[in-house]
């Protein structure tokens, strides 16, 4: 009888996705899954239908349209300080998921490892299984998600090829500072390594923090896939457009790898996603920043009364909990009690860390990408559990 292949054994639905589907048997409020369900801007969803009409419904070329590619390359020199050719340095893909994955078949090999600071997003690790690559941990320790210097270098081992920086990070909200993107820089250059670089929040960043992309540090540039895209920003999570960004010969073969396995991201979104970064201000991502902060401190205040402590993020829009006071002895106890108790879904923290890690016991995520109304009635349902 034909099996599976050995390489999908470790493929499950992601814990996010199971309490998205356990939250709709409840009919709770759904916490947990990124899906980001605010306004998507009026000039973006307008561009759809004109790029219908206009005839944009066909394949276009593998690596992007020319308008998006122009566009991104201009707003990465703009907002980035990063200088990329558009015919052959930026690859249009299927959301920033589809441009890593890409990027990792195009410069990992089997049995590579990669080092993976944790918490971390789970596609993160999910894509380097699906390249046979290796994880190695790295630690962020809250509340303000420091790392170690002395523990990665003890990490790299002759096998050690690149290095993953989510910035600002989901799940933790970290926001990496220009003297950490310095010394990464010489830790990479050091031993040689890729800099993936996840930087799909880059907007939102709170209380004077500044967004750095790694790649505009001295040093890394011709280390850096610098990974993006829109789909957070302009609320349009279902959309898939993201992008890649680095050096030529890495861009034409990432490229090659998004035909086979995507052909091309959806045509007329890809249009839509344009025409929001030719006409959007940058009031239109403050004011976005601005509204998920208030988001976040009202649903940091609630966590503080239902007896779980937050740590206030400085980027993204997902906040981790101290769960050690909530009944149940794993995270996912946890977080189902939590949503039988109240009808607001999280993610248990066994997500975002290796098997077996302590901290994941006691760690919730919690994602405040929702309308005011969604939140508001949450943090009344969690207040109501301090009662």
């Amino acid at each position: 009888m034909p099996k599976l292949s050995p390489r999908s054994a470790f493929i499950e639905k992601a814990e996010i996705r199971n309490m998205s589907v356990e939250c709709d048997r409840v009919g709770g409020i759904n916490l947990a899954q990124g899906v980001c369900d605010t306004d998507v801007p009026e000039v973006v969803a307008a561009a759809v239908d004109g790029a219908v009409r206009e005839g944009f419904n066909s394949y276009t070329r593998h690596d992007g349209t020319e308008r998006l590619r122009r566009a991104l390359a201009a707003k990465l020199s703009r907002n980035n300080g990063l200088k990329f050719d558009p015919e052959t340095e930026i690859m249009v893909s299927a959301g920033s998921t589809g441009a890593f994955y890409c990027a990792a078949m195009a410069l990992l090999s089997p049995g590579d490892e990669v080092i993976l600071f944790e918490p971390y997003y789970g596609y993160h690790l999910s894509t380097l299984q699906a390249v046979e690559a290796k994880a190695v941990y790295a630690r962020l320790v809250p509340p303000a998600w420091t790392f170690d210097p002395a523990e990665l270098e003890r990490l790299v081992t002759p096998r050690t090829r690149a290095i993953m920086v989510c910035t600002p990070s989901n799940p933790c909200g970290k926001v990496w500072t220009r003297a950490e993107l310095e010394w990464l820089a010489g830790f990479a250059g050091k031993h040689d390594l890729v800099v993936f670089t996840d930087e799909i929040y880059e907007y939102i960043v709170y209380d004077g923090k500044k967004h750095i992309s790694p790649a505009s540090v001295p040093g890394l540039a011709e280390r850096c896939v610098t990974i993006g895209g829109y789909s957070k920003t302009y609320a349009v999570t279902g959309w898939r457009i993201g992008y890649a960004a680095c050096r030529k010969d890495w861009a034409e073969r990432m490229g090659q790898l998004n035909d086979l396995y995507y052909v091309c991201a959806p045509a007329p979104l890809q249009q839509a996603v344009a025409a929001g970064i030719e006409a959007l201000e940058p009031s239109f991502y403050a004011g976005m920043a601005d509204a998920y902060k208030a988001k976040r401190d009202k649903f940091c205040a609630a966590l503080v009364k239902a007896g779980m402590r937050p740590w206030v993020p400085d980027g993204a829009y997902y906040v981790l909990a101290d769960a050690s006071g909530l009944p149940g002895t794993t995270g996912k106890d946890k977080a189902m009690g939590l949503l039988r108790r109240s009808g607001v879904a999280c993610v248990p923290g066994e997500s975002f860390y290796r098997e077996g890690a302590p901290e994941a016991d006691n760690i919730l995520r919690f994602c405040y990408a929702k309308r005011d109304k969604d939140i508001d009635e949450a943090c009344r349902r969690l207040a109501a559990l301090s009662m």
